[in-house]
C-alpha cells in the first residue's frame, strides 16, 4: 500500500503540474520504471522508493522469492527431505526491518526455515550466524555506509550450497544470474505466496556466540593480567549505527573498559543526522570522533561504519593532532600481527586495489599471498585464508568464525595490538614506521568521481581503453592492463591499472555499490638510514603529483 500510493501521488503531480515539480516528477516516474534493480553479486542496493528500478517491499519479495527458488533448485532432492534453511539479519534503516519480515514470509511459504535475528544487530553478526546456524543461506537488509535515502539486500551462501573455503561467504557468479533468473520467473509480486507465521525469532544466542569468538583476540590478554587499568582510553563511534552497544561489548570482554562512545552518534538513526555520508572514509565523517578524543585526552579512535563491518583507525601524533590511518595501513599492521603467528599452510590476501605491502610481508614471513579481486566476496573465499583485507576498511580477522569483513574483530584487535606495542614501547605509528624500513614506505590514496549519470564513469573508462596515459607523476607507464580480460588468477572485472617506471600504480574500477568512479594510488619510497619522515615527505610529494594527473585524467 506505501508503495502504490507514492506512485499514485507520483503520477497525479506529473500530470496536473506543468512547472518544475511536475517534470522532477515525471522524470522520477520515468527512472523509477526504466526497468528492474539488477541482483548481482553485491545482492541488491538502491534508492528506497516506489518502482522496480527501487528498494521497496515489491522488490524485495520478488527477491526473496529468486532465493527461495534458487535454493530450491541447488538443494534437489535434499529441499524435499528438509527445505533451505535461511538465516535473516537487518540494520535500523528505514524501512529494513519489514523487508527482513517479508523475506521471512516468503521463505516459510515456500518450505523453508527462516530464523530471524531478534534486533537489527551489526552485518558480522549475520555473517557469522550462516557459519555458526548452518544455514544454506543468510540475507543481511542494509545498504551498509551509503546515505539515509538508500537500501540494501546482501546474500550469503552457505550449508549445503556451499562447501570448501566459501561456505559463508557472499555470493559469487553463477549464483547471482541464477537468483536473478528465479526472480524473472515471479509474474506478479502479488502472487508470491507469504506465510503469515511459523518463522523462528531467534534469541540473543547467536550474538552472544559471536562476542564469545571475536573476545578470542583478548583471551591472553586476560590472562596475563593486563586489563587492570582498563586499557588505552578509546573513543568509539558507530555513526548512527547498529554497531555501538555490540562493539562495546566485545572490547569490554576483552578488558577494554575505558571506552566512550560519541554521544552524538552513539545510538542507531536512520536519518543519519551528523553524517549524511555515513562513510568513514569521507572527509568530515570522523571530525565529533577526533574532537571527543581531543577533549579526554584518547589513546585510540575506533569508528564503524553504521553496519559495522568497516573499521577506521586514528592515533594521537605529538604537536599535530591526530592521524587517521588509512585502510592499507591498517591492513599491513594487521596483517603483519597475522602472518607472525601463522602456521604452515596459511594465506594472506589482499585485494587487487589495496597496497602491494601486505605481499612483501607476507613473502618476508614465509606466507602465502593470494591478490583477488575486490570485495570479499572474492577474499574470504580463498583456501587456507587466516588474514584479509581491502583499503576501504574492511578486514577479515577470523575467516573461520566470519566469511567477510568485520569492523568489531578488528577493532578488538587493533586494541590489543596497540596495547602490545605500548608494553614494549612503541606504537601503531612505530609500527609503521618498522614496516617502511624493512620493506619500503608504501603511501596510498584515493580519488573518487561523483556522478550524477552512470553513463559518465562508462565513458571515462571508455576513453582510458581507447588511449592510455603515457605518463603519470612524471614517469612514464611501462605498464598498461585492461582487468575485462582477466590478468594472471584474476577473473575478467571492469578496471584498469597503470605501473609506472618509478614503480608507481594507479587503478581505476567503478565503484560496485555508489555512483562513482574510484582511482587507487600508491607510491613506494625506499627509506635509508634515519628516519621515516623524510621518506614520508618524499613518497607525499609523488602522490600529490600523481593525485593531479589521475584527476585531470578522469576529470575529477
Amino acid at each position: 500500500p506505501v508503495t502504490a500510493a507514492a506512485t499514485t501521488a507520483l503520477v497525479a503531480l506529473a500530470a496536473s503540474d506543468h512547472g518544475p515539480a511536475g517534470a522532477s516528477a515525471t522524470a522520477e516516474l520515468a527512472d523509477a520504471f526504466c526497468g528492474r534493480l539488477e541482483f548481482g553479486t553485491a545482492g541488491l542496493r538502491g534508492r528506497l522508493a516506489a518502482g522496480p528500478n527501487r528498494m521497496n517491499r515489491a522488490v524485495v519479495i520478488r527477491a526473496a522469492a529468486g532465493l527461495a527458488g534458487y535454493l530450491r533448485d541447488a538443494l534437489g532432492e535434499s529441499a524435499e527431505q528438509a527445505g533451505p534453511r535461511v538465516v535473516i539479519g537487518y540494520d535500523a534503516r528505514h524501512g529494513s526491518a519489514q523487508f527482513a519480515l517479508d523475506t521471512a514470509a516468503v521463505v516459510t511459504a515456500a518450505g523453508g526455515t527462516a530464523m530471524l535475528l531478534p534486533a537489527p544487530l551489526p552485518t558480522p553478526v549475520l555473517a557469522f550466524a550462516v557459519r555458526h546456524l548452518r544455514a544454506d543461506a543468510g540475507v543481511m537488509v542494509t545498504a551498509s555506509h551509503n546515505p539515509a535515502a538508500d537500501s540494501g539486500y546482501k546474500v550469503y551462501l552457505g550449508g549445503r550450497v556451499v562447501t570448501g573455503a566459501g561456505r559463508g561467504a557472499q555470493l559469487v557468479p553463477p549464483a547471482d544470474a541464477a537468483i536473478a533468473a528465479r526472480m524473472a520467473t515471479v509474474a506478479t509480486v502479488r502472487a508470491v505466496p507469504r506465510a503469515t507465521s511459523g518463522w523462528q525469532v531467534l534469541g540473543d544466542g547467536v550474538r552472544e556466540a559471536y562476542l564469545e569468538r571475536v573476545t578470542l583476540a583478548g583471551a591472553a590478554r586476560l590472562r596475563t593480567g593486563a586489563t587492570a587499568h582498563g586499557g588505552p582510553r578509546i573513543v568509539l563511534t558507530p555513526l548512527h549505527g547498529v554497531g555501538g552497544s555490540t562493539a562495546v561489548d566485545a572490547l569490554a570482554r576483552a578488558g577494554f573498559t575505558d571506552v566512550h562512545l560519541v554521544p552524538e552518534q552513539a545510538d542507531p538513526d536512520p536519518d543519519f543526522p551528523t553524517a549524511p555520508f555515513p562513510n568513514p572514509e569521507e572527509p568530515g565523517v570522523l571530525d565529533l570522533a577526533l574532537r571527543s578524543a581531543q577533549v579526554l585526552g584518547a589513546d585510540l579512535v575506533l569508528a564503524l561504519d553504521p553496519d559495522a563491518d568497516r573499521c577506521a583507525v586514528a592515533v594521537p601524533t605529538p604537536g599535530t593532532g591526530w592521524r587517521v590511518l588509512t585502510g592499507d595501513e591498517v591492513g599491513a599492521l594487521l596483517g603483519e600481527a597475522a602472518a607472525s603467528r601463522a602456521q604452515a599452510g596459511a594465506v594472506l590476501a589482499s585485494s587487487v586495489v589495496s597496497s602491494r605491502l601486505l605481499s612483501k610481508i607476507a613473502a618476508a614471513r614465509g606466507v602465502a599471498h593470494v591478490t583477488t579481486l575486490t570485495g570479499f566476496k572474492w577474499i574470504a573465499r580463498v583456501p587456507g585464508l587466516v588474514f584479509g583485507y581491502e583499503e576501504a576498511l574492511g578486514y577479515c580477522v577470523d575467516p573461520e568464525g566470519v566469511r567477510d569483513k568485520d569492523g568489531i574483530a578488528a577493532a578488538v584487535q587493533v586494541a590489543v595490538l596497540a596495547e602490545e606495542l605500548a608494553d614494549r614501547g612503541s606504537s601503531l605509528t612505530g609500527a609503521l614506521d618498522d614496516l617502511a624500513r624493512r620493506h619500503g614506505l608504501h603511501a596510498t590514496a584515493q580519488l573518487s568521481l561523483r556522478v550524477d549519470d552512470l553513463a559518465q564513469i562508462t565513458a571515462v573508462m571508455d576513453r582510458l581503453r581507447a588511449a592510455p596515459p603515457p605518463t603519470l607523476a612524471g614517469s612514464p607507464v611501462r605498464v598498461a592492463r585492461d582487468l575485462a580480460a582477466g590478468d594472471g588468477d584474476l577473473p575478467p572485472t571492469d578496471a584498469l591499472a597503470y605501473v609506472t617506471a618509478d614503480d608507481d600504480r594507479v587503478v581505476v574500477r567503478p565503484s560496485g555499490t555508489e555512483p562513482k568512479l574510484k582511482c587507487y594510488l600508491e607510491v613506494i619510497t625506499p627509506v635509508g638510514p634515519g628516519d621515516v619522515s623524510a621518506a614520508r615527505s618524499v613518497a607525499g610529494t609523488r602522490l600529490a603529483g600523481l593525485r593531479a594527473d589521475v584527476a585531470t585524467l578522469v576529470g575529477a
